[in-house]
This record gives C-alpha cells, structure tokens and sequence, in this order.
C-alpha cells in the first residue's frame, strides 16, 4: 500500500542575524511532531541543499516556504523569486522578512557610504589599496562572481508576492507551531494574514493595569540609567516603550523580563507607519505644550530612527535615506 505524500515544506534564510533559524529549533519536542508532518525539501543552514536541486523541482511542488531576512543582495532576490515559483505558499518569517528588520537601519545611508566604512574606515581594517569586492573577477581562467550590494534593503513583499507574515524577532515556537498547524490543516486565512492577534501588545502587558490615563512624559530614559519598578508600565517609568504601536502575540517576553518592548512584531492592521504612531502618541502625551520644551524631552531619545523604527524601516513612509538631487533608486 503507497503511502500518500507528506507535505513539502522549505526554510531560507536572506539578510539577517540567524535568529529566525534557531527559532525553528526552539519547537524543541514539537520539532518531532513538525518532522513527522512534512517533508522538508530545502533548509540549507540545517542540510546539504544545493540552488539547482530547487531549480530541478516542479513549479508549485513546495506547499510553503518559509523566507527569513530582508532583502539586500542580488543573490538574495534571485533565490526569493526562485521559491515564490517553486512554493504555492511563502511565508515571510519573522521581522527582516516582514518589514525590513535591524538590516534595514542601513537604509539611512547610502551604499557608498557602509562600503568605505567597512573596507575603509572601520577601526579593525587595514586596507591601503581601498580595495572593493567586485562582482565578476577572471582567476586563472575562471570567472568567479559574487552577488551585487544593493542600495536599499527591501522587505520580502517588496520583491516578491507574499502570502502570510509570521512577525517577530524571531517568531515564539507558540506561533510557529499554530502557523504549520493551520497550514497542515488546509483551513488558510484570508492572504496577507498576519499570524499574530491583532492587537496591540499592551492589552497583553502584566503591566498594563499600572498605566495612567494621563501619561504627561517630562522625560525620558534607558534602561541602564535607572532601577525601575517591575511591575510599573514602562512609559510610566519613562522609558520609550513602542507596546502601543506594536501588535501582541510575543506573550510580552521583554516585558516579563523587566525590558520595554522595542516593536519587533510590527504594527496592528490598523497603523500604517508603526514610528509615526508612537511618535503621536509621545507626543500627545507631553506634559509641556511649548515646542521648546517639548524638544529637550525629546532630545533625550538618542536615536529616534533606531528607536521607532528598528525592525520596520524598509516597510515605514520613510524607507530609505534619500539625498538630495538624486532619483529613489531601489536596487
């Protein structure tokens, strides 16, 4: 007797750190029920797959493919239109997929400036001949290539038609494993689902009952400069805590770890521009209502971009650093 197919499943990882990848091994024995349920066709940071075993599948053999990472090489593009042919379904796994991520901070530079830094002016290089890598260069014979540095990181759905978002830096193995099971399942959501409640974090916060009507910030703060109270809302503290513009479903780690949320599942359906909306809603809350006084509470954010836009830049308003008298340039 034949035993039907199992499901084909793929994992790849674009630009970012790895988490994402290690969350998959965070299902610990749930992993087991995962391997049991699907065939896992393409995992290169786990096993031995090659670019042409993808190239020799049948289009739409993959049922779903799971992308971690931002966009930013050329090779990167070229994989992800690769799988979106190959995979009826594509998840953007986790927050550099989703939205852009920490790579996507690089976006308030140009291309020209990270290169100098690195193979110029980072204090660890010793480069006098200001070398740069190239993308095609001839070696006894060969024709070795590398993939080209874009100007702009992009999120997945920037490049690619995207089905579902797994937001999260990483997605918890809570949400993983609903996400395979509803999979598994056949019963899909509407596409362009986000695989997270969609609420905002602070109606799961252990804190939440501590936050004021009125917050009236007079200042702001970091974490390492104070001893705060764990079991006080942080904006109350007055610590920059993006809760009201990030979506739940992280059941609050950093919270329970006595840190503010820093916004890596992104916003709710409802907000647009996850910075803009905690930047309004500081601002709405400010004691003072004089500019100037306004501006010496907000001059102690040190780094707003970083702040409020650390995981979402590419996906934001803003997405990238553009300088004057020349054109977006995408790639």
């Amino acid at each position: 007797m034949n035993m039907p197919d199992k499901p084909k499943i793929g994992f790849y990882w674009c630009a970012s750190c790895g988490g994402c990848e290690e969350s998959v091994v965070d299902l610990a024995e749930d992993i087991l029920m995962v391997a049991g349920a699907v065939d896992i066709v393409f995992w290169p940071v786990a096993m031995d797959f090659k670019k042409s075993d993808v190239q020799a599948m049948e289009d739409r053999s993959i049922l779903v493919t799971m992308i971690n990472g931002a966009i930013r090489t050329s090779e990167q593009e070229e994989m992800a239109r690769l799988i979106r042919r190959k995979s009826k379904l594509i998840i953007a796994y986790g927050s550099c997929a989703h939205l852009g991520g920490i790579p996507s901070l690089a976006n308030e530079f140009e291309r020209a400036e990270i290169l100098k830094y690195i193979y110029d002016d980072a204090p660890s290089v010793i480069n006098e001949e200001r070398t740069r890598p190239q993308t095609e260069f001839r070696h006894n014979s060969r024709n070795i290539t590398l993939p080209e540095f874009r100007n702009m990181v992009r999120t997945l759905d920037q490049v690619i038609d995207v089905d579902y978002y797994l937001p999260g830096c990483p997605p918890t193995p809570k949400l993983l494993k609903q996400a395979v099971l509803t999979l598994l399942s056949g019963e899909l959501p509407p596409k362009g689902t986000v695989l997270s409640p969609d609420t905002a974090l602070c109606e799961e916060c252990p804190r939440k009952d501590s936050k004021p009507t009125d917050l009236s910030f007079t200042h702001f703060t970091r974490p390492h400069m104070i001893l705060f109270d764990n079991t006080k809302c942080m904006l109350a503290q007055g610590l920059v805590c993006m809760g009201p513009a990030t979506r739940a479903g992280c059941e609050a780690v950093c919270i329970n770890g006595n840190m503010p949320c820093s916004g890596c599942f992104g916003p709710t359906s409802r907000v647009r521009d996850q910075g803009a909306k905690i930047l309004s809603s500081i601002c709405s809350n400010m004691h003072s209502n004089t500019e100037e006084k306004i501006d010496l509470v907000l001059d102690e954010i040190p780094d707003p971009v970083g702040t409020f836009y650390r995981y979402g830049l590419a996906a934001s308003l803003l997405r990238k650093k553009i300088v004057e008298g020349q054109l977006e340039d995408d790639k």
